[in-house]
């Protein structure tokens, strides 16, 4: 993807990595960010009109990655 259709509201923010996925009718931007605070991972779900965020810093990435690992492993093991 090559622009983020999100903007920053903050001019100090800068986008290191982007990557779009779209599941069903929903599509989840992961835009890998950092500004003066330092680096995270910001998560927009678009959905028709409908728009969430959730916003990660980056010392929680492995920590998020370990659960949401679990997670597909405990939706693998109910199939």
């Amino acid at each position: 993807m090559d622009a983020n259709p999100l903007p920053s509201m903050n001019p100090t923010e800068r986008s290191i990595k982007t990557e779009e996925i779209q599941i069903e009718r929903k599509i989840f931007l992961f835009d890998l960010r950092e500004n003066d605070r330092g680096q995270f991972l910001r998560i927009t779900e678009l959905a028709g009109h409908n728009k969430d965020l959730i916003m990660i810093p980056a010392p929680g990435l492995e920590d998020f990655h370990r659960a949401l690992r679990s997670m597909v492993d405990a939706n693998k093991a109910l199939s």
